[in-house]
């Protein structure tokens, strides 16, 4: 990052057909724990999601409900917003393609295309799929024994054939100048398997797509083309840079987005076509484009038109939002496909939480009042060095890495470590002799400092009770990684408060 840049990542944005479900949370969850890492490690940070909020899916969602496409999005807004508060996501900015912002930068970079020579007015003749709102390829198409022709990702609709005279990007152009990209910047798509798959696509060869539609009015006027509005996807893409200020020349303070976090399912979208607009217009390519995996349930990929699904809600209730942001990034590969299944869940949280980290926490704290009065003793602190220190190490690789799942783990090694540990100095043995005095000090202010790294590794997988565990510890919040060294716990006074982890559910309320 050049000086005085903050690391800007974003997420897709979430198209307004319909409320959230467990993949929008999947996503932002882990974006939001890669930004708070960052955070840890002392960078600023600017994170920025949003909604998708034009196209025909969203005005047949908002006739069937007899409103106005507006009124439709500003209601689904309010239901993301809301679930993302609830998950403790700490983005700098929600982007909503309805606001003038927006659509001031989608005008303007579509005319800097138009600039540049690669529009160009065409024909376009194929099944067209509302669901995923784009012409289908022959080989996307399936082909029902009724004789219909239906989309694999969204099967239950019949796709009609479609003729439409509009404008065409001159994708095919820049086949070679993006594939000198991805050799020149192996790091450009994350992780390797999307790499590998990406420049498979490239090399393949690719057409020249349209960049506007005609005869849609929930959309941005396409510039100087009466009746055409933008591409919605390719309108939606345009919003990465349209958060940051573009076309003013502020815009560089944040561009160029240093993470795009996405499902793997629009790599092609982020990758070639995103990055093609941007060479066209003459602007900065993102540094990096994360293509994260599908979270399945009980071993069937989440779809709405097959009945498979996870109630957010339902998930969220069952053991609160932090405990539901540790199971999806403890057991769902970020580089790969995950599983959901609510025995599991039970089991992570039960193993993990209650027993390893809550267990830890009330018992330290507890040994504490008991024998040193509320306070932690000044005796050394370097019981636990060891294994912090070796999963400090993993932990640091793990999520420079960005393989989140493997960071979690790390950290939850500390708890593991230090629950031996008290085992292994059993201090209501040491409490018995005034002659272990000093020994017990040393295991009581050993453990206050497994709790704090425990509270720092933690916290960008459950802030909140990240924070109320070094709150147990007399801090006001976890420290940042380099703070976790030098950080000086004795005279502080503990508590223990309500417990961490319950182990029985309050299905009450």
């Amino acid at each position: 990052m050049s000086a005085g840049k903050p690391w800007y990542i974003t997420t897709a944005i979430d198209y307004a057909n319909g409320p959230p479900h467990m993949g929008h949370a999947f996503e932002k969850i882990g974006a939001d724990a890669m930004a708070r890492y960052r955070r840890q490690c002392g960078d600023a940070v600017h994170f920025v999601m949003g909604m998708d909020e034009h196209g025909v899916k969203v005005q047949q969602a908002a006739q069937a409900m007899a409103i106005t496409p507006q009124e439709w999005v500003d209601g689904m807004a309010e239901k993301f917003s809301s679930l993302w508060t609830r998950l403790h996501i700490s983005h700098d900015d929600f982007i909503r393609t309805t606001q003038r912002r927006h659509a001031r930068a989608a005008t303007e970079l579509v005319r800097r295309i138009r600039a540049a020579g690669d529009l160009f007015p065409g024909s376009y003749e194929g099944h067209y799929c509302v669901g995923c709102e784009a012409f289908k390829r022959d080989d996307e198409l399936i082909r029902a024994d009724d004789g219909s022709v239906r989309c694999p990702i969204h099967p239950n609709r019949i796709l009609e054939w479609t003729e439409e005279k509009n404008w065409f990007f001159r994708l095919s152009a820049y086949r070679d100048r993006l594939l000198a990209h991805y050799a020149a910047h192996p790091q450009f798509v994350q992780p390797a398997s999307r790499s590998n798959e990406v420049r498979r696509l490239v090399e393949g060869g690719l057409e020249d797509i349209s960049l506007s539609r005609a005869g849609v009015t929930w959309g941005i006027p396409f510039p100087d083309e009466a009746g055409h509005v933008i591409y919605v996807w390719a309108e939606a893409l345009i919003n990465y840079v349209s958060a940051t200020g573009f076309p003013e020349d502020s815009y560089t303070r944040l561009w160029p987005a240093d993470m795009h976090v996405i499902g793997k399912d629009i790599t092609r979208f982020h990758c070639v076509i995103w990055p093609a607009m941007l060479m066209s217009a003459n602007l900065p390519l993102p540094r990096a484009v994360w293509g994260h995996g599908f979270v399945n349930f009980s071993g069937r990929k989440l779809s709405k038109s097959e009945g498979v699904k996870v109630d957010i809600g339902e998930a969220v209730d069952r053991w609160g939002p932090d405990a539901l942001r540790y199971y999806l990034l403890r057991d769902m590969p970020w580089n790969d496909d995950g599983d959901f299944t609510w025995d599991r869940f039970d089991a992570r949280y039960t193993a993990d939480l209650a027993d390893d980290l809550g267990n830890l926490a009330n018992r330290t704290i507890a040994m504490i009042e008991r024998y040193r009065g509320g306070t932690v003793p000044a005796g050394p602190a370097t019981g636990l060095n060891g294994p912090i220190t070796r999963a400090l190490e993993r932990y640091r690789q793990a999520m420079d890495a960005h393989l989140l799942h493997l960071g979690a783990a790390a950290a939850m090694d500390v708890a593991v470590a230090a629950n031996g540990y008290v085992e292994e100095r059993a201090p209501w043995s040491q409490a018995k002799d005034p002659a272990q005095a000093a020994a017990l000090d040393e295991t009581l202010a050993s453990l206050a400092h497994g709790l704090a790294a425990l509270a720092v590794m933690l916290e960008p997988f459950m802030p909140e009770k990240s924070r109320a565990l070094a709150e147990r510890i007399g801090l006001e919040r976890p420290p940042s990684l380099a703070g976790l060294a030098d950080l000086q716990l004795a005279g502080r006074p503990v508590h223990r408060g309500e417990v961490l982890f319950a182990k029985e559910r309050d299905d009450s309320a």
